[in-house]
Formats: C-alpha cells, structure tokens, sequence
C-alpha cells in the first residue's frame, strides 16, 4: 500500500495541512516540538484508531478549537481509498471511507495498516505489563479488526463486574448479590476466553519472525524467546477448558476480589514475556539487548501483517535512529529498502548516507508547517 496524500486539520499543532508524498521514503525533517510526531501520530490513528501518545481525542485536537480532522489518500492493491477521521473534544468521532460515514468502527480497521516505532516503544520491555499489552492488541486489530469489537465487549463486562464489586467492598453489607455476579462471572469467562485465544495465536505466530530477527541484528549470539503468560493458564487452544479453568480462578480469586472490590482474573492481567539467552529482558537485558529486542518485534510485525493481508504495511519510524547504534540502524534501513513505504522523523540528516537521502523525499516541519526541501 502507498499513501499519496494527508490533509491535517486542526490536529494537534497543524491548523490546515495539505502533505503529499512522492518517494517510497519519506524523512521528515526538524527540531524537537514542531509537529514531526503529530504528523506520523496522525497515520498511525488511521490505521489503528489509536495514538500511543494520547488517551483522549481532547488531546489531538488544535487548542482553542472544538474538533479536528485527519484525512488521507491510501492507494492498495484493491484500488484507491479515502479515509477520514473527524475528532472531538467531546470524545465523539466520526468515521468516513471513501465518502461514506461508517457506523461502526470495525468497519475502518484494516483499510490502511502500519507499523509505528518510537523512542516511547523501549518502554515494551522495561515498562509494565499494560505496555505489552495494549502492544499486542494493537497488532490484534490490524491483523483480525473484528477484535477491536471483542475487547470493547470485554472492558464493558470487566467494567460492570469492577462496578459490583466496588459497591460491595464499600457497603457496610456482608452480602453480595450471588445471583448478579454469576452473570457476569459467566460473561467474564466467555468473552475472556475468546481473547486470550487471541492473543496466543498472534503471539505464536509472531514468535518464529521476531526470533530471527533478534538472532540476525545481534549477530547470532542472541536466542530470543517469547511467552505469552495469562492469567488463566491455558493448556491447549480449547476454548471450553479454558473457559473452566477461567470460572475456576475466579473462585479462587473470590475473597480477595471481593476485599479488594476489582476483578483479579482475566487478560486484563496477562503478560508476555521477553526472554534473551534465558534471562527475561526486563530485569537483566543490557540497554543495547532491550533496542535489539524492540526492533526484532517491530520487523516482525511488518512481516506478520504483510503476510496476514496481502501487501507491505507503512512504516512510521518516529526519531529512533538516535536510539540505535549503527549496526542497528543499518539492519533496519537495510531491511526497508523501498519495500515498505516509511515516513522517518529525524532532527539531522547525518544519520543518512547519500544513496538513501537521493531516493528520499524530504519535507520539513517547523512550528506547524511542512515544506518540500528541493532535491
């Protein structure tokens, strides 16, 4: 797929932004804090519906200014397509594909696909679990969109039963309505289940990639592993025993869920671990071991969703290259070529050599406004 255009209205600090874009490489070029991540932000909300740099749409739109508008021109193997994503300060959005409004949001997930990698996705490794997370369930969406729809339906019934335990733990009341909880004990499980399969059909997919990947940047002296750990143990892909297994742990969890008024069983406490030369990475691995690891699952997801939809997913490189060191950074321009169509932000060129500067396009950002360096 090719992205020829995005237009920026009001998002973040662009007021109206016409962008074009004419080479497989794009380098968008400037100082800190003039809107190079807005720029990639915005392709990676259009792909995905979601920023790694935002939790509100309040946030996306341009200060002083009720709504902003991300639209693009996307050219796959399909035929063209429109895309556009209307964003509020009241959390109201609307969707829009090739001219018409989409009720469902399902419904745009998987028109455009990207891979996105910052500086902030070191945090994959020595962050907390919710990062590995709301990693792999991104990659989720783009891979399967219907399960932007499973996890909505299981946050809402992981909300409700949350809700009922808190009223209970905050009651003078010994008693908990059995009967309610059951329901959503019940709801928890089914909806639960279908997710952790999820997750470990993608995680056992990604695996194989990544671990190459990880052995070829680090020269072979690496063995990666990855372990999907959730919550509720899963034995075989059976969806029925799991979801025993998923009632069962709730029993057990069932006083301290009830003292502590939250739900203690489910994916929303899954891990995933990252494991190099049998020592987990977050605790041990050197700096050097947790970018090459990171960079590892990013080329493995480019490869995973090329492989899952048909055709090269964008890739948005936001000011990393300072991250790495040069045998890294010359794995990972090496592997682009002009496969993939990237849009890499940078405050110097310098990290460029000429063949890959002359086969660029480059555009920069200041305060808001993007203009085309001449050739």
């Amino acid at each position: 797929m090719f992205l020829n255009t995005l237009h920026l209205w009001q998002f973040r600090n662009y007021c109206d932004q016409w962008v074009e874009f004419t080479a497989p490489k794009t380098i968008v070029l400037g100082e800190n804090a003039q809107g190079k991540s807005n720029l990639l932000e915005s392709v990676e909300l259009l792909a995905t519906l979601r920023s790694h740099r935002a939790m509100r749409d309040r946030e996306l739109v341009l200060e002083g200014t009720e709504e902003g508008r991300a639209a693009a021109r996307l050219e796959r193997a399909i035929g063209a397509m429109d895309l556009g994503m209307v964003m509020r300060r009241s959390g109201r959005r609307t969707l829009v594909a090739n001219g018409q409004t989409l009720k469902r949001q399902v419904d745009f997930l998987g028109l455009m696909s990207a891979v996105e990698f910052s500086s902030l996705d070191l945090d994959l490794v020595r962050g907390g679990p919710g990062y590995r997370r709301h990693w792999i369930d991104t990659l989720l969406v783009q891979l399967e969109p219907m399960y932007h729809h499973l996890l909505q339906q299981y946050n809402t019934v992981l909300r409700q039963r949350n809700a009922l335990l808190k009223r209970h733990a905050k009651s003078d009341s010994s008693c908990l309505n059995s009967t309610e909880l059951a329901i959503w004990d019940a709801q928890l499980a089914t909806v639960g289940t279908r997710v952790i399969r999820r997750r470990a059909r993608a995680i056992a997919r990604l695996a194989p990639l990544a671990s190459t990947w990880h052995s070829n940047i680090s020269d072979h002296r690496e063995t990666l592993i990855l372990r999907y750990a959730p919550s509720v143990p899963m034995d075989a892909d059976d969806p029925e025993q799991i979801q025993q297994t998923f009632l069962e742990r709730i029993k057990q969890r069932a006083i301290a869920e009830q003292a502590q008024g939250t739900t203690l069983v489910g994916p929303h406490r899954d891990e995933i671990d990252f494991i190099i030369n049998d020592t987990p990475a977050r605790q041990f691995g050197s700096q050097g071991q947790q970018r090459t690891l990171v960079l590892a699952l990013k080329l493995a997801e480019l490869k995973l969703i090329e492989a899952v939809i048909g055709e090269p997913p964008l890739l948005l490189l936001d000011d990393v290259l300072a991250e790495l060191d040069l045998n890294r950074q010359n794995k990972l321009l090496d592997t682009i070529q002009d496969r993939f169509q990237t849009l890499i932000t940078t405050t110097h060129l310098g990290s460029f050599d000429a063949q890959w500067l002359k086969s660029s396009q480059i555009l920069t950002v200041k305060a808001g406004e993007i203009i085309e360096n001449e050739p």
